[in-house]
């Protein structure tokens, strides 16, 4: 991969589950600041698909990246998903999937920022899409600029949130795992699955949106 660093000492955090949009935002994260600039924060909330956890360590060792992981399964106590619960995924009257995790991406955002502000970093990267994703309220562009405002009005910070994925097919993230050299790398050692089987169960929502995007880009090399 070629390292460029255009930030100069910059820093940054990408909030890191070891899957394909996180592992690309952590890729793209190393070529944009250096991998001296870059950390990953990862969260244990009580998945189901907890393989995830061990990916991203595997992941973070193997690309030199400083990993520091966060406990927030206490969010088990107060909400009920398949995301976190041994349950059939299924979609409500409005088309939303059980796998929706209240508050999710708020805590998750929360809990970098306040690590970020420990370290002196401003720069914070999450993978959400508003574009190939499954109609979950806190991936969308505005709920992550009213965050940013929450979190610099809360902690007195200038904290900048980055989403290189916002505008982006899965097809097309792909296809940005490729222009960074990394398109086999996340082929093989990330994962999606819901259901946390190895190599993805190739029926739950995340594995179909997965192949779909994959097969979607490397159509549209041929």
């Amino acid at each position: 991969m070629n390292i460029t660093n255009p930030n100069g000492d910059r820093k940054a955090v990408v909030i890191f589950s070891g899957g394909q949009d996180s592992t690309t935002c952590l890729l793209k994260a190393i070529a944009d600041y250096g991998v001296e600039n870059v950390e990953a924060v990862t969260f244990q909330y009580g998945q189901r698909h907890a393989i995830e956890l061990k990916k991203a360590k595997w992941i973070a060792q193997d690309l030199g990246i400083k990993q520091t992981l966060i406990d927030t399964s206490v969010i088990k106590t107060i909400t009920a998903n398949a995301m976190m619960d041994n349950i059939e995924i299924t979609k409500d009257e409005a088309g939303m999937p059980n796998t929706f995790v209240d508050g999710r991406n708020a805590l998750f955002l929360l809990y970098t920022a306040i690590y970020a502000k420990g370290q002196g970093i401003r720069d914070i990267i999450t993978g959400v899409c508003e574009t190939d994703f499954s109609g979950y309220p806190d991936c969308r562009d505005v709920f992550i600029k009213s965050m940013n405002v929450t979190l610099n009005l809360a902690m007195d910070y200038q904290f900048n949130i980055h989403t290189p994925l916002m505008y982006l097919t899965k097809a097309q993230t792909w296809r940005l795992a490729d222009e960074l050299g990394a398109l086999n790398y996340v082929r093989e050692h990330t994962h999606t699955c819901y259901l946390g089987v190895e190599g993805g169960c190739g029926s739950c929502p995340s594995c179909i949106l997965r192949e779909n995007g994959l097969q979607q880009y490397l159509a549209s090399k041929q």
